[in-house]
């Protein structure tokens, strides 16, 4: 039977001003994604193994590898070929938490909510010791406290500032705002987030550097913990990184990340002048028997003949940070670009080009994992100087932005598929997915790709509690992740890379950028 074909290239010219030839839509193969997608997904079964099962996937942390080789293994039983764990260069130390208690046991017993932060050393056994409170706003403040803080546990006398709010933690994408990113204009050229040269840029410098002389001190003081105020409220942490992943890394003190609550309560006593004494139990491991880091690839290969060395790509981040099991950041844009290959296997597809899925690793320490991906096949950046593989590749589209379904994409300037991607997305309008937005979106890795002219697509998700809640805390769990959400999510990606694969042309590209060390 003749497959029916749909053409929406000149009403969506007519409604947003982009202009294309008509291209068609294989409604048939869309309703095989679509089923396969919403009647029998496998997503929440892999976001289980890449969570529950593998735990927190911190860069170069045994549960990371945990992760990556399951991905290896299942991608090999769905029949992909070329999976592996593909070296992309020189990370640094692994780390993780082994064990982690801490309380209050004067004037009174409370566990407290606290988390170490990530490549800070353990307590090298049980500790107990009475809190002192320091007030240090510069280098000239050290003297007030030389010799007095060692055996100690140190905490900071910090404005209180816990998080209050009367908003509920998670929403959806208004459709005031889906009409705004559809209407918006090209951007340009995206500024950096801080100019150098800068009053802005010049405060934060003498900041960290501050940090970094009181890390030093208390070290030297021989201080047994430092105690320092999450953000987060409602016994949420937020958490982040004490020290340098580099193996050549000076030493510091064991750190807890403390509930906004905990640490304000223990402040207060003590400033108030009541003893506050805790005891604590902290384990972490350092392992530096590989440094490298390592990306999870493989492949459906392309079957035509002009076009099967051309690729498709789509990835998502599987690292993450260790105060929960990384279940909205990432392992759900992890699930969701595993589902979507596991949907095309399961259909039969024989793509025109190869489809590549990559999995990053250090996107949270810097994009890492993608930029030297990136830099080992395509080119680099900062010079442009471009090895073959990057002309053969049609887009990278990728997932990183919590759990939530997709309600569209960003073009990333690239202003020439606008009516592509509208007519891409018209099978799954039903679905709550119809946004296409000239707009840029950084911060995750399809910028990696984006640096050295590949096009490059992030979808755009509901935001839910990704920003409020589970972003980088200790409510990052599985149970956060929706199966009509990812389910939704996994069909829109399948079919977004089968559209791409199959295709004749390769997905427009923009004007490539200038070499970063030029601009």
């Amino acid at each position: 039977m003749k497959k029916k074909l749909l053409y929406t290239c000149l009403l969506v010219a007519g409604v947003t001003g982009y202009t294309c030839a008509q291209e068609p839509v294989d409604t048939a193969m869309m309703r095989k994604i679509r089923n396969e997608g919403l009647n029998h997904s496998q997503v929440m079964n892999t976001a289980f193994y890449l969570t529950d099962a593998s735990g927190p996937r911190i860069s170069g942390s045994p549960e990371l590898k945990h992760a990556q080789d399951w991905a290896v293994n299942q991608l090999t039983q769905w029949g992909l070929v070329n999976a592996k764990r593909e070296p992309w260069g020189k990370f640094g130390k692994g780390w993780e938490v082994k064990k982690n208690y801490a309380a209050i046991t004067v004037p009174y017993y409370h566990a407290i909510i606290a988390i170490p932060k990530a490549w800070t050393p353990g307590t090298n056994g049980p500790i107990t010791s009475d809190v002192v409170v320091v007030k240090i706003d510069s280098a000239a403040d050290f003297a007030k406290y030389k010799g007095k803080l060692a055996g100690k546990i140190v905490i900071s006398d910090v404005r209180a500032n816990v998080e209050r709010t009367f908003k509920a933690d998670a929403e959806r994408v208004a459709d005031t705002a889906l009409t705004t990113l559809a209407n918006a204009k090209p951007q340009g050229n995206a500024r950096r987030a801080f100019d150098p040269n800068s009053p802005a840029f010049a405060a934060r410098r003498k900041l960290f550097a501050l940090r970094a002389q009181i890390s030093e001190f208390f070290k030297s003081e021989n201080v047994v913990l430092v105690l320092s105020q999450a953000r987060g409220s409602d016994g949420t942490v937020f958490t982040t990184n004490g020290a340098s992943y580099a193996d050549t890394a000076h030493a510091v003190a064991p750190e807890l990340e403390t509930s906004g609550e905990d640490y304000q309560r223990i402040l207060r006593l003590a400033k108030a002048g009541i003893k506050v004494t805790m005891e604590a139990d902290i384990k972490t491991q350092f392992y530096t028997d590989d440094l490298n880091g390592y990306d999870v690839v493989g492949e459906i290969p392309g079957t035509d003949k002009k076009l099967k060395d051309q690729i498709v790509m789509l990835g998502g981040h599987l690292d993450s940070w260790h105060g929960a099991t990384g279940a909205t950041d990432n392992a759900a844009g992890s699930a969701v670009m595993l589902e979507a290959v596991r949907i095309l296997k399961t259909l039969g597809v024989k793509p025109r080009r190869t489809i590549r899925i990559v999995l990053w690793s250090s996107e949270e320490q810097g994009l890492f994992g993608s930029q030297g991906y990136v830099k080992n096949h395509f080119g680099d950046p900062k010079t442009m100087q471009l090895l073959p593989e990057q002309a053969k590749v049609s887009a990278y589209y990728n997932l990183d932005n919590g759990a939530g379904k997709i309600r569209g994409i960003y073009l990333q300037g690239d202003s020439a598929v606008g009516p592509l991607y509208k007519s891409w997305l018209a099978p799954f309008n039903d679905l709550g997915a119809t946004t296409v937005t000239i707009r840029n979106t950084g911060s995750t890795d399809h910028v990696s790709f984006d640096a050295v002219g590949i096009p490059a697509f992030e979808f755009l998700q509901d935001g839910l509690d990704y920003g409020t809640r589970t972003h980088h805390s200790n409510q990052d769990t599985y149970d956060k992740l929706d199966q009509e959400d990812l389910s939704q999510a996994a069909v829109i990606v399948a079919a977004f890379v089968y559209n791409t694969a199959q295709r004749d042309e390769m997905i427009a590209r923009k004007p490539l950028p200038a070499p970063q060390t030029a601009r």
